[in-house]
């Protein structure tokens, strides 16, 4: 995983960034009366101020009392403008500060700023970065931890970059294994042939028009100290290219960038390779049905009515609300496991970025209040947050078929709750819903967000799970 930054303890270097949160901080640092005075004056509220004596650096920054999280958020993106600053200047620098958070914090932006993805460039493409370790004097910061949630998060980032050409839907499934296997999760990919005996009609239906097979595949971490007795069940869309079907999509650019509609997939495996890494004591079981969405050979129609998993049939209406086909399955599958939460992620409606912009993740369900303030909650704490949508049946109305049970297709407003609807159909657990495609990819650098795949949503449930533990 191409993440340049390395997190470690206890370290004695030049290069230094000392976080102080008032004046009389500042005035206790070991530093000699000119460069006192220069940092003195120099130094801004959330802003760096730097010293380079012979080419080691000395900085110091204002990070504040960090008591709401906006403020420790502003700690992030101060790692993304060091990190900016430094990357071509030196190889390791030592982060000095007696608050573990804004440590923690700090190390989260500079490591997350750090990812790239340079895969498909020649060596004299790549970015040549200095700037390969972090440390910190402070013992009771909990960098491995971070190191973690920053390596799941960047795993999440490198399968939404990759392309069709490398990541067929068989391709991402080996990934998976490859990568959750050696840390204890439990992988079962299941192939065409496995699919259509259990007759996953939506999924089988969207693979209709590719010559490349769909795939199912099971992840399972399973700790004997698990504290839940019913699994948590993660379900992400794995469309790992998105032409739109029949129902070619007619906007101008739009499938540019359509290698990333596979996100959901890549949110909800890396969060349960993230809580494997940390070890949380619960039991998840994540689903992943794949395919890509194409319009050639036998390619499902406008106008077909599709037998779902569960038996429901689906009148379509437009081959491009393909992801709730093969969700859907999953989501009935997922009954078999009696389950405590399910939760799903998808860049599943253009009518949710459209709604929020990709400030926050559209997010409904029918599960207990208490859920959903968990989760806005573990949102807000590492600024992956959502907003909540209203789940009325109301909109229910929307999908009567008059030839089917029930159509993929609301109407012309609220196309994201109707999506919402629709899946919900297929459940009978408690059940939040995410759609993260306002978010989940980024077209320019947007801080530590990244160009590209933006991992949204995995420090998000990460954050959740963990608390889930306490």
């Amino acid at each position: 995983m191409p993440i340049y930054v390395k997190f470690k303890s206890d370290s004695k270097l030049k290069n230094r960034l000392y976080l102080v949160s008032d004046e009389k901080e500042l005035k206790k640092l070991d530093l000699d009366k000119k460069s006192l005075q220069y940092f003195t004056n120099n130094l801004a509220a959330e802003k760096f101020a730097s010293i380079n004596n012979a080419g080691e650096f000395v900085l110091v920054a204002k990070i504040g009392d960090l008591k709401d999280d906006l403020a420790a958020n502003k700690v992030r993106d101060l790692g993304f403008e060091v990190y900016e600053f430094l990357k071509n200047k030196c190889a390791a620098l030592l982060v000095s500060s007696n608050n573990k958070l804004a440590v923690e914090l700090f190390a989260e932006g500079v490591g997350l700023s750090s990812y790239t993805f340079e895969k498909y460039k020649s060596a004299e493409k790549k970015a040549k970065i200095k700037l390969k370790g972090i440390f910190t004097d402070n013992k009771s910061a909990k960098l491995a931890e971070v190191g973690h949630i920053v390596d799941a998060t960047a795993w999440a980032r490198e399968l939404v970059n990759e392309p069709l050409s490398y990541l067929t839907a068989e391709q991402l499934s080996a990934d998976i294994a490859e990568k959750c296997q050696p840390v204890g999760i439990k992988v079962e990919v299941l192939n065409k042939q496995k699919i259509q005996s259990l007759k996953m009609g939506g999924l089988l239906a969207v693979n209709k028009g590719s010559i490349d097979p769909p795939t199912f595949t099971i992840l399972e971490w399973k700790p004997k100290n698990a504290v839940n007795s019913k699994p948590i069940v993660l379900v992400g869309k794995g469309i790992v290219y998105d032409t739109g079907g029949l129902s070619l999509k007619p906007t101008a650019n739009s499938m540019d960038f359509m290698k990333s509609d596979m996100g959901g997939a890549a949110t909800m495996v890396a969060v349960t390779y993230g809580a494997a890494q940390l070890k949380l004591p619960l039991h998840i079981i994540t689903l992943i049905p794949a395919t890509d969405n194409r319009p050639g050979g036998n390619a499902y129609a406008p106008g077909d009515v599709v037998t779902m998993f569960d038996n429901s049939t689906v009148e379509v209406l437009n081959t491009d609300a393909e992801g709730r086909m093969v969700l859907a399955d999953a989501l009935a599958y997922a009954k078999k496991y009696k389950p405590e939460l399910v939760i799903d992620a998808a860049t599943l409606t253009g009518a949710a970025a459209h709604a929020i912009g990709s400030f926050g993740i559209v997010a409904m369900g029918n599960a207990k209040k208490s859920e959903m303030k968990a989760l806005d909650k573990a949102g807000h704490k590492v600024h992956d947050r959502i907003v909540e949508f209203p789940f009325w049946d109301d909109y229910k109305e929307e999908l009567q078929s008059t030839i089917a049970d029930l159509k993929n297709l609301g109407g012309p407003a609220a196309g994201m709750i109707t999506a919402g609807k629709f899946l919900e159909h297929f459940t009978d657990f408690p059940y939040i819903h995410l759609d993260i495609a306002g978010p989940a990819f980024t077209h320019k650098k947007d801080g530590y967000r990244g160009l590209g795949g933006t991992g949204a949503g995995v420090r998000l449930l990460v954050e959740f799970l963990k608390n889930r533990t306490k």
